[in-house]
């Protein structure tokens, strides 16, 4: 009886964290039609010549073209290429999108607008760390995405993917760095992209260097992994399979449908990125269909896909190759919406914290290890992974720290930091949720503002690089 009671609870916490979740995206999708429409008939006289601005950013892919994958056509505005500023490009999170996808929607709640100089690619929004940072690079140098020979067999998809006719910033190189800034695993992107450049992992690049990257700052940064991932579903025991039955499964199952059915305008707007997986039924047929249902084909039945790379595991995977570099500086700020009262931690509040993250800010302060399940790495506690935002982790956001802590610096005011070193990670907590501080720039109010503008600030004014370095001066 005890266990009919435990299998309705979990079905009942999983049908409302799908409705939750469903509506929240429902809500952002019609927001982006809505606000086009409007648009749209704001500047209906003048739609002849901005249906060309359109097109430039559009990375669809075409009806009939027998490639992999579309070709994305123009670069951002060019005018953005040609001032001495280094750009600044900021990186989207899990389910994110970048400039040209939910029409005029800013991931970053119109962060972009305050320098002149800011970049915002659209990467895949579910494709893995590696994937995405393959495809990052690309987006800037400009060409067509090589995922390497090796890892495409390995995962069983296509080597190459989308062709940027026109990098974003091609002349990107140890003479023109750039700043980044990635919003929860769009940080570990960014360290990932890194350590390939470091790693002179891109084919016909042998001149890539890790001083191609001048600032990484870090916003709600997934470096160690979030015990959300289990309650979404992940199993705890290798952080690699998925539950049988859990939100993730769903989420599968759209995915296949959507990308299988591959609406031409609804991918436009719209997509998850795993073109490359040949997912689409004019490629897979029918019994492609089946196949990627029942797991055994795609980017779920090989793991090449986000959720592995954001367990404990999967992130001390990643971490033990990824390093932190002497001439490159470090920032992250960690969100926090939990509080300790009388011992045990709870929600902070309610109404502060967004409807679809509330639940998940309750569970995962009460996270405990399944015990028949092996620690995910030694020493590991509960009580530690307890304070988070309702996706991440606050321990997780900090600083890389698993399997081994990197160099870092606590920070209560900007200024205790000042002047930066390079080679150290500055952590300072604030409080927020997950997504406080994208997508609705209102729900931030003046934070939002305080936010973006430290950030901005620190890459014009304190982020120098004042000498280059020689090369038997970089230490690995």
């Amino acid at each position: 009886m005890i266990r009919i009671g435990i299998a309705v609870l979990q079905l009942s916490e999983l049908f409302v964290s799908s409705i939750v979740h469903l509506l929240y995206g429902f809500y952002i999708f019609s927001t982006a039609v809505a606000s086009d429409l409007s648009q749209a008939l704001i500047n209906k006289p003048n739609l002849i010549e901005i249906q060309p601005k359109i097109h430039s950013v559009n990375t669809t892919t075409s009806d009939d073209d027998d490639d992999d994958n579309g070709v994305v056509a123009a670069a951002e505005d060019d005018d953005k290429n040609n001032g001495l500023l280094p750009p600044i490009v900021l990186v989207h999170g899990i389910f994110g999108f970048g400039k040209g996808r939910l029409g005029g929607l800013s991931y970053f709640a119109g962060a972009e607008k305050k320098d002149e100089r800011v970049l915002v690619p659209d990467l895949g929004s579910l494709t893995s760390i590696y994937d995405r940072a393959r495809e990052l690079f690309y987006y800037l140098k400009g060409g067509q995405v090589d995922y390497g020979e090796e890892h495409s067999k390995t995962y069983g998809h296509s080597q190459f993917g989308r062709d940027y006719e026109q990098g974003n910033y091609p002349e990107w190189d140890e003479d023109h760095p750039i700043h980044f800034v990635g919003h929860s695993a769009g940080a570990q992107v960014v360290r990932a992209l890194q350590q390939m450049l470091a790693d002179k992992a891109f084919k016909g690049y042998e001149d890539t260097s890790e001083n191609w990257v001048l600032s990484i700052s870090s916003l709600s940064g997934a470096f160690n992994g979030t015990t959300r991932t289990y309650l979404d579903g992940m199993q705890p025991d290798d952080g690699r399979s998925m539950k049988p039955i859990c939100l993730l499964q769903l989420c599968r199952l759209g995915v296949i449908i959507y990308d299988w059915l591959d609406i031409p305008w609804l991918k436009a707007y719209y997509n998850f990125g795993f073109d490359h997986f040949n997912m689409s039924w004019k490629k897979s047929g029918l019994t492609g269909l089946v196949d990627l249902l029942l797991g055994n084909t795609g980017p779920f039945a090989s793991e090449d896909w986000i959720l592995p790379d954001l367990t404990i595991q999967g992130s001390m995977r990643l971490n033990s190759h990824l390093h932190t570099f002497p001439n490159t500086y470090y920032f992250s700020y960690a969100t926090k919406k939990t509080r300790n009262l009388m011992g045990i931690t709870l929600p902070s509040s309610i109404l502060g914290i967004h409807p679809m993250l509330f639940i998940r800010v309750l569970q995962m302060s009460q996270w405990t290890h399944p015990p028949d399940a092996p620690l995910p790495y030694k020493g590991y506690r509960d009580e530690d992974w307890q304070d988070n935002d309702g996706a991440l982790n606050t321990i997780s956001m900090t600083y890389p720290r698993l399997p081994t802590e990197h160099p870092n610096k606590f920070v209560e005011n900007d200024s205790d930091c000042q002047p930066l070193q390079p080679g150290i990670w500055y952590h300072k907590i604030v409080e927020g949720d997950h997504i406080l501080f994208i997508v609705n720039r209102e729900r931030a109010g003046v934070q939002f503002d305080l936010i973006y503008d430290s950030i901005f600030e620190r890459c014009r004014k304190h982020v120098l690089r004042t000498r280059p370095t020689l090369p038997n001066q970089i230490q690995h």
